[in-house]
């Protein structure tokens, strides 16, 4: 939710506030004032404004010098600042601008003046906080792929010093060799799943649309995770249409969009539970697939961004979560012009649904 911008007024004449306050007083901001430069550090100690009108005519310090000052910290500099100055000259107007000042306006104040400045200032900071935010969003994907990535490819580094040991028996050296290929399989997923989404948001992948055996691409799907269901004692079961059927579409990303559910499904399912993995053909040429699982579940309030980036529903220990699977899914769903749902799986677990147009 959006807050309230806050447009604080630094301005040693009290009228000179009443003024503003009158003229933004429809504006829907927050306003707040403060009468010299001691008070403004206080106040900034615990808060900072969106937008400051800064008078250049105060006692002690003015307006000018106090800008220089306040642009000078990093903490404060990208805070616009509009001087409000009774000065017209163009000298004095340099000096504004040079000294930091993001804008100025001239005294007396103009209301549609005021209004229109103070909007482009909020535009400027309302930029400024989204970079933030999606430099932060960054960090924090780093982060987490990093982490996500690490995992398998420690039971690789493990798995193979394990191996160049002598005296283990052969069926130890087949269960380390099968932990390798089980890892290796989730890198590479996490790997290409990342790769397409970038291509596939930029517009620089075009889909190659082919005909595919649905019930053969599932049964493929299966056959390449069985093993790592297994570890967790969970079954996949198939419910899937005859071979022979078709549907169009770009069979690679198809298939990574049921690798990255499927690879979900036994993530968050207990042991010993089953997974179904259910496709059939429409009559009208196109497609659905269904995951249905007896996992956890997702919250209502989870489930309305859940196939937004970095979105990764409720932490589970234990359980890698990178938070692009879904937004995957979606994305390339979407750019084969079908749509991914998700429902309620009673008593207990989640239902994913692709829908695939003929």
């Amino acid at each position: 939710m959006q807050q309230t911008p806050i447009i604080l007024i630094i301005d040693d004449e009290p009228d000179n506030f009443d003024v503003i306050d009158n003229l933004l007083a429809n504006e829907g901001y927050e306003l707040g004032y403060v009468s010299n430069v001691k008070q403004t550090l206080k106040l900034l100690e615990t808060s900072q404004p969106d937008v400051i009108l800064l008078d250049v005519m105060m006692p002690e310090i003015n307006g000018i010098e106090f800008c220089k000052l306040f642009k000078a910290n990093p903490q404060w500099s990208h805070i616009p600042v509009i001087m409000v100055t009774a000065l017209s000259g163009k000298e004095d107007l340099s000096q504004c601008l040079e000294a930091g000042a993001d804008d100025f306006i001239s005294k007396p104040v103009d209301g549609t003046e005021l209004r229109a400045r103070v909007r482009s200032m909020l535009r400027i900071k309302q930029q400024y906080d989204r970079i933030q935010t999606l430099l932060q969003l960054r960090e924090d994907m780093v982060n987490m792929i990093v982490h996500d990535l690490r995992n398998p490819l420690t039971g690789i580094v493990l798995s193979t010093a394990l191996l160049k040991k002598s005296g283990l028996s052969p069926e130890k050296k087949e269960k380390k060799i099968q932990q390798i290929e089980a890892s290796t399989a989730k890198l590479q997923l996490m790997i290409d799943s990342l790769l397409m989404m970038a291509k596939l948001e930029s517009g620089k992948m075009m889909l190659n649309f082919t005909t595919i055996d649905l019930g053969e691409l599932c049964t493929s799907v299966i056959q390449d995770f069985e093993l790592i269901a297994h570890q967790k004692n969970i079954t996949i079961v198939p419910d899937l249409p005859a071979l022979g059927g078709n549907v169009s579409v770009d069979a690679f990303i198809f298939r990574r969009v049921i690798d990255n559910l499927l690879s979900n499904a036994i993530k968050f399912s207990p042991s010993e539970t089953p997974i179904l993995l259910q496709a059939k053909y429409l009559e009208n040429g196109g497609a659905t697939v269904k995951l249905i699982d007896s996992g956890p579940g997702v919250t209502e309030k989870t489930r309305k961004t859940l196939f937004e980036k970095y979105e990764i529903g409720t932490i589970r220990e234990g359980v890698s979560q990178i938070g692009l699977g879904l937004a995957f899914c979606k994305i390339a769903i979407e750019a084969h012009g079908g749509s991914i749902s998700l429902e309620d799986h009673h008593p207990k677990g989640s239902i994913f649904t692709i829908h695939i147009p003929g």
